[in-house]
């Protein structure tokens, strides 16, 4: 039997998640729920559970306010937020896995399942979804990368391209390294999209801080700081021109 506490600001929602748990989720047994930062507080303090319901704004502050309280938690925690694009791209780039309110059914119990195989995210993660959440219109520094056996943390600026290997994307950083990524090339081109990362090609996303020259023979590629060739597809010329050409005004 796992034990959970609910951190949650709103009481729908906080009978909704405990009446779902309780009917679906029998091997999980609730032993306390909280409604802010302070009451959160006293339930962890006398009792630390396996898994943590915490929702991330709540009325006297935030969920990383109760986690700088207790540092050492080793409770596995399934962060609990509302539907917003900010938020969601937050987490994206934290590599930490949340439950959109509101939620499916399903989707609480492929949450509850991933929280039992996962291990407590660091801190380095845990402050680019803090950061990135509280200041959405900036350009975030650094994205966590989901690899097949860890996750590696990398600045943006370090990012030159990216290339498309099936379901899966190949990251080109500056200094030479190439990190596998198992997630596919769209999903991060709709992550970078809006820092100055384009997708140039089906198979191809770069860094337009990276591009030394555009090459209009041989059906047309880029020349990129590293000495990589990446093509353009057909397409695609136009805009790269225009955007080349806006970088250069």
């Amino acid at each position: 039997m796992l034990t959970a506490i609910i951190v949650e600001d709103m009481p729908d929602a906080l009978h909704l998640l405990k009446t779902d748990l309780e009917t679906n989720h029998k091997d999980i047994k609730i032993i306390d729920t909280a409604q802010s930062v302070v009451t959160a507080a006293k339930a962890l303090r006398s009792k630390q559970p396996d898994i943590l319901f915490l929702d991330i704004m709540l009325g006297d502050g935030t969920g990383f306010d109760v986690l700088e309280i207790f540092p050492d938690l080793k409770s596995k925690i399934i962060f609990v937020t509302a539907s917003d694009e900010f938020a969601i791209r937050a987490f994206k780039f934290a590599a930490i896995d949340y439950v959109l309110k509101p939620y499916s059914s399903e989707e609480l119990a492929q949450a509850v399942e991933k929280a039992k195989e996962q291990i407590q995210p660091n801190p380095e993660r845990l402050s680019i979804l803090k950061e990135t959440l509280s200041a959405p219109e900036q350009k975030p520094d650094k994205i966590s990368l989901h690899t097949l056996d860890k996750i590696i943390i990398v600045s943006l600026d370090d990012i030159v391209r990216c290339e498309s290997d099936s379901n899966n994307t190949i990251f080109y950083l500056e200094d030479g390294q190439k990190i596998f990524v198992t997630k596919t090339l769209k999903y991060f081109t709709d992550m970078l999209k809006s820092y100055q990362f384009l997708r140039v090609h089906q198979s191809h996303l770069v860094n337009l801080q990276c591009i030394r020259a555009f090459i209009k023979s041989d059906g047309g590629y880029l020349v990129l700081k590293n000495g990589d060739n990446v093509p353009v597809s057909v397409r695609k010329k136009v805009e790269v021109m225009e955007i080349l050409d806006s970088m250069h005004r």
